[in-house]
């Protein structure tokens, strides 16, 4: 059995597998059978109390089916199955079985009081009804008769105790059903709870585990941080502001220079300042990335929800590239493009989203690399039928997903990024 529970209301659902229910029904209809068959003995075959127990049986035999909702309707089937059996001349079992649904499927003290109430009537009305019966038409006075009497043996059935003992023993015998039943759908029930208990403990012990681990994850990376802010962030620092001293240094000895009439000399010490400053801004940078990197690590909740609105923000349309190109030439970028974008709305949003970061990193990193150095930027997205890719002259199975290009003093350098998606990949070139 699976078990579900729903605090907002005294519901504890078990669902109750096949092998459980089809037995259920079948005992069921059985024993409403039997005894209405006893019960129409007692009527001549052309009365028409006769033509009510026909009725009767045509009733019982799908009478059990009704078991088939005491999952969904436990209540209603409970009360349906006392119907029956009061209205009808039909055995308790089905009363019973409908009290252990019940029983095992709702709480609450006025719930099971009604109910066992209701069960324990049920039951003794249709046990004492057929001890009331005739004897050929009794299953009591069957079961209390000497051995090969009766109409079926052509003699007349003789009792072995009076009917007071016979209607006793059917009170008797209905009370122990109904506590039976009664134990049966509290064992249910409490066993159901209990593992709804368990299942809420281990809840509990994962939520722990978790928030044990995700705590020695950000000490590991609070530890991580103040280890970068002492180091990395204190280096970077340093060397601004070395490169600082050395660019004021080497503007004083351009300026001696000058005096002195020395052209070499003022010459080197301008290049000299220049590369400082180039080393200095970079160096500040640097500082300031690695502080935003320092942020992420103290405060990983407030980095994740930024990383997400960036990528929420992120998309790969004109209107965001001519953006970006804008904020490149912002910041004094020497930029030529090329940009063929075409049926954009088959693009895949999440590929989307990498092409749009990738452009962006691109730039950053030419702009951080290689300041003041032209740039060519070309963006191809042209999706075929059954997806988007953008291409270049390449037949290879992974293609650059960016590749950054600056020139310094004669020497080139590279850096790419692949990616592999489920159709072709979207180089960018730079």
């Amino acid at each position: 059995m699976s078990v579900i529970t729903n605090p907002s209301t005294a519901e504890v659902p078990v669902r109750t597998r096949i092998w459980c229910t089809v037995p259920m029904v079948v005992c069921a209809s059985f024993a409403c059978l039997a005894q209405v068959s006893f019960a129409s003995q007692q009527y001549a075959q052309d009365s028409a109390p006769y033509l009510w127990m026909i009725a009767c049986v045509l009733v019982a035999i799908p009478s059990g089916l009704i078991l088939l909702a005491r999952n969904s309707y436990p209540q209603a089937v409970f009360w349906t199955a006392c119907l029956l059996v009061v209205a009808l001349p039909y055995d308790s079992l089905i009363a019973l079985m409908a009290l252990t649904s019940l029983l095992a499927r709702r709480q609450g003290t006025k719930v099971t009081l009604r109910s066992v109430l209701a069960a324990a009537t049920t039951t003794i009305w249709s046990q004492v009804r057929d001890a009331l019966h005739p004897a050929e038409a009794s299953i009591w006075h069957a079961i209390f008769s000497k051995p090969y009497t009766g109409v079926r043996y052509g003699n007349t059935m003789v009792m072995l105790v009076d009917e007071r003992t016979i209607i006793a023993s059917a009170v008797v015998v209905a009370l122990i059903a109904v506590a039976i039943a009664t134990l049966a759908g509290l064992h249910i029930r409490s066993r159901a709870l209990a593992r709804v208990a368990e299942a809420k403990a281990q809840s509990a012990n994962e939520q722990v585990s978790r928030l044990r681990t995700t705590l020695d994850n950000q000490q590991l990376a609070d530890a991580i941080a103040a280890e970068a802010h002492d180091t990395l962030a204190h280096s970077l620092s340093l060397l601004a502001l070395n490169a600082s001293a050395l660019q004021a240094e080497s503007r004083k000895l351009k300026a001696e220079a000058e005096q002195l009439g020395n052209a070499n000399v003022a010459g080197m010490a301008g290049k000299i300042a220049g590369t400082t400053e180039d080393i200095r801004r970079q160096a500040s940078g640097a500082l300031d990335e690695a502080h935003s990197v320092i942020d992420m690590l103290r405060h990983p909740e407030d980095a994740r929800l930024q990383l997400a609105a960036n990528d929420a923000e992120a998309s790969l349309t004109r209107d965001s590239l001519l953006q970006l190109i804008g904020d490149a030439r912002a910041a004094n970028m020497r930029i030529d493009t090329w940009i063929d974008v075409q049926q954009l709305g088959q693009l895949d949003e999440s590929i989307g989203v990498i092409a749009y970061h990738v452009v962006q990193e691109g730039l950053t990193n030419v702009r951080r690399h290689a300041p003041g150095a032209p740039v060519s930027l070309q963006v191809d997205a042209n999706p075929p039928a059954r997806g988007a890719c953008a291409r270049q002259q390449s037949d290879d199975a992974a293609i650059p997903l960016a590749y950054g290009r600056h020139q310094e003093g004669g020497r080139s350098s590279w850096f790419g990024q692949t990616h592999t998606a489920g159709w072709r990949n979207m180089p960018i070139r730079f």
